[in-house]
């Protein structure tokens, strides 16, 4: 682990996490045909990232050990996770939240650890309808459904 690099990217981060809390306090707090605003997700969102940039902040200036060397980024795996988000949000309105988001999971799950396949093809599954069921039905919010193909609206 890198403690320079980790730290500086925790920074980063909680800048990034700063900027979405303060940029989703100007978008309007409900839309047409939904009780929760476009505001909540980027809030939420925006204040988890701050709180992990804290954690990870706060880890690096606990750890202080002699760095053996400088360790080797792992540009491939950056490079694919980054492809994957990238297709992700471009093909998100097109394939719907549930099949993009369980797709992306598994990327990015057998990406940085190869095997087990069927517990991420459980925990992409659970979580992506998972957290689209909580968002539409029971927040009343709305995100792209399934493919018309597929029978969605």
């Amino acid at each position: 682990m890198n403690t320079t690099f980790d730290r500086y990217a925790g920074i980063a981060f909680f800048a990034i996490g700063l900027a979405f809390v303060i940029g989703s306090l100007g978008i309007s707090t409900s839309a047409y045909g939904s009780n929760v605003g476009a505001n909540i997700f980027p809030m939420i969102l925006g204040s988890f990232l701050s709180l992990m940039s804290l954690r990870l902040i706060y880890e690096t200036f606990r750890r202080q050990r002699a760095e053996k060397g400088k360790e080797d980024l792992d540009y491939k795996r950056f490079l694919i996770i980054f492809i994957a988000a990238v297709l992700y949000a471009y093909f998100l309105e097109d394939i719907g939240f549930v099949i993009s988001t369980f797709l992306f999971l598994m990327i990015g799950f057998q990406t940085m650890q190869k095997g087990r396949v069927w517990v991420s093809l459980l925990i992409a599954a659970c979580f992506s309808y998972g957290v689209y069921y909580l968002y539409v039905n029971l927040l009343d919010g709305s995100l792209p459904g399934f493919p018309t193909w597929l029978g969605g609206a």
